[in-house]
């Protein structure tokens, strides 16, 4: 190799490391023609591999839907059910590059059942591509595509009006498109649309200007995508670096890794450690490359702290001048993604950078209809709604609004019996009132009141179908606790439901709020140093978790009151299963509403062949400490 070779090649591996990085998503309905748009590119780029380029001939003869001409879907539609559908489920990432600018693309799916994925394509994106087919226009999936796009926020858009050919290259079809997507972006916010006639299939307007659009004075949308500044950087917040990791190889070393999210640190300046609000100076900041002496957004670093301070996974280490805002209560736009519906006050994870805390979501002050953009009244979100919502947490996190920073601004929602994640949002603001509430000390507190007592306070938790008996146990509890001279209490289902929970219902949103009220309640009672008999059906195991989750350990006590439905049926004293099955009571359990039994409760009681009383004693036994749980 000539020295001037050996300079060519490194002059442009220089280059081609110096170019920036734009990542840019393909979205909207489905057959818009977002796979087609970008192996068009890809081909056209000639980024493709001799070997490729046969594996894309031979897959066309195969799965093509053009004939006997490249389908070029194919080569981002990998799997083996997008291939036989004709259509895009999982998001593919594909990279390439041109002279100019390097490329990361995310085609989304365009059906809805696969919103959740789009979501996912959009959260690392700069730019979105939004296609529409010119025969259709605007859709329903396009508007709830860019609706994602600006909650996200993506603010810049390149309206790609495809299948041109299909509609003759006519300018007022474009124009019309042009013309209604433009008011939609207003609506959403987005500040720059660039709108492009193409046709992906034959290269129109893709890579250069198309002869076939003389009418069209703008650029490919190549040169665009080559062009565009895109820019999501933050806003100047100032440093802000989540705590991935604690680093503590040796015991003379101690340093907090992460990425810099935001903003720039230099040795010696003062730094706040949030929740905890204590303040030290950066001493050192540890690279494998050696000590810096300056750390910028987007570097992974480690900083070591002039102090010992308590610094754990998810906290927060911002410039003391000025840190970023702490809060447990917050309003938040989120959109939902899981399979069941999501009901205010059930319990979940919140997942913000590293840091995950137990959240509920306290109310929905409205969903979007994506159509209008009208707020319309809901109690519940189902899967692919969007919603404002207001989210309250059992600890305090350091965060930023998601328009300063989408680090700590975005986060997601996790169904903490399966794991799954079930939604992504992004904080607005904190509710200030949240900063302002405070436990106040009380000098008597429950152990003096337990021991004025003789008695370990408890929370009998009775949960079963309709008619399985739980009142009746418990009021045998009551009755025998009583004259052993405990000082007990039963909060039943019935009794509760005509003042404190008259103005629920018996949807699924109210059961779960029925199920919250109560269990408050028996804890204060178990402040007072009560033992409390709680009698509810309360079907959902999320919601028994999230009462047993406000008890001390071995305060709570589950009992499972196993009764079978037809048994439960037959014992119907009040005639309520007759009129579930005539349908006249909806939402009944066990008829139209599901219960789900206990997994692990501390004791099961047999109704069906053990007589009330002998599983009264077994409780009493239980709760005193006499006996064993089976």
């Amino acid at each position: 190799m000539t020295t001037a070779t050996a300079t060519a090649i490194a002059e442009y591996l220089r280059q081609h490391e110096t170019k920036s990085l734009l990542r840019f998503i393909t979205c909207g309905s489905v057959d818009d023609g977002k796979s087609t748009l970008i192996g068009r590119l890809l081909h056209d780029t000639r980024l493709l591999f001799d070997d490729q380029l046969a594996a894309l001939q031979s897959d066309s003869r195969r799965h093509g839907t053009q004939g006997d001409a490249v389908d070029y879907a194919l080569l981002v539609d990998g799997l083996a059910a997008e291939r036989e559908q004709g259509i895009t489920i999982d998001v593919a990432y594909r990279f390439f590059s041109t002279d100019k600018r390097k490329f990361i693309v995310a085609d989304c799916p365009g059906h809805e059942q696969y919103t959740r994925n789009m979501a996912t394509g959009a959260s690392t994106a700069e730019v979105a591509v939004v296609l529409v087919d010119a025969r259709k226009g605007l859709l329903t999936q396009t508007r709830r595509h860019s609706y994602i796009v600006s909650l996200l926020g993506i603010r810049h858009v390149v309206l790609a009006v495809n299948k041109m050919d299909l509609v003759g290259y006519d300018q007022g079809v474009f124009d019309g498109i042009v013309e209604g997507y433009r008011t939609l972006a207003a609506q959403l916010g987005i500040e720059q649309v660039q709108a492009i006639p193409l046709s992906a299939l034959n290269g129109d307007n893709l890579l250069l200007r198309s002869d076939a659009t003389p009418w069209y004075d703008g650029p490919s949308l190549l040169a665009h995508l080559e062009t565009v500044e895109a820019s999501r950087d933050n806003r100047d917040i100032g440093f802000r670096l989540p705590v991935q990791w604690v680093n503590r190889p040796h015991q003379d070393f101690r340093g907090f890794a992460g990425t810099v999210v935001a903003g720039s640190i230099e040795p010696g300046e003062e730094v706040v450690v949030l929740p905890s609000g204590r303040r030290s100076k950066v001493a050192r900041i540890v690279t494998d490359a050696g000590d810096l002496t300056a750390a910028n957004a987007g570097q992974a670093v480690t900083l070591t702290l002039a102090d010992e301070l308590d610094v754990s996974r998810g906290d927060v280490i911002a410039t003391a001048a000025r840190p970023p805002q702490v809060a447990d209560q917050f309003a938040a736009h989120l959109l939902w993604m899981g399979e069941h519906a999501l009901l205010p006050g059930r319990p979940y994870w919140l997942k913000l950078g590293a840091r995950t805390v137990s959240a509920t979501v306290t109310e929905i002050k409205h969903k979007v209809d994506v159509n209008t953009q009208a707020h319309l009244a809901a109690k519940h979100l189902e899967l692919n709604e969007v919603g404002y919502c207001n989210l309250g947490l059992d600890q305090p996190i350091a965060f930023e609004a998601y328009a300063d920073n989408r680090e700590l601004g975005g986060f997601i929602l996790i169904d903490r019996q399966s794991n799954a994640t079930v939604a992504a949002g992004t904080l607005d603001f904190a509710l200030r009132r949240a900063g302002n509430i405070h436990w106040q000390h009380v000098d008597v507190d429950k152990a003096a009141r337990a021991r004025s007592k003789h008695q370990a306070p408890r929370c009998v938790w009775f949960t079963g179908l309709s008619g399985a008996g739980k009142s009746a146990i418990a009021n045998l509890v009551d009755k025998r606790l009583h004259a052993l001279g405990h000082h007990a209490f039963v909060l039943d289902g019935d009794n509760v439901r005509h003042g404190l929970n008259k103005d629920l219902g018996f949807t699924d949103e109210d059961r779960v709020e029925n199920i919250r009220r109560v269990a408050e309640v028996a804890r204060l009672m178990t402040e007072a140093g009560l033992i409390v008999l709680v009698s509810f059906i309360s079907p959902f195991r999320a919601e028994r978790r999230m009462a047993r989750e406000l008890f001390g350990q071995g305060e709570f006590i589950e009992v499972f009151v196993d009764t079978p439905l037809e048994v439960a049926e037959q014992r119907d004293v009040k005639g309520l299963y007759a009129k579930a099955r005539a349908g006249q009571i909806p939402n009944f359990t066990g008829i139209d509403s599901p219960y789900e039994k206990p997994e692990s409760a501390e004791l099961v009681l047999d109704t069906v062949n053990t007589s009330a009383e002998a599983l009264a004693e077994r409780v009493v036994a239980l709760v005193l400490g006499d006996g064993p749980a089976a």
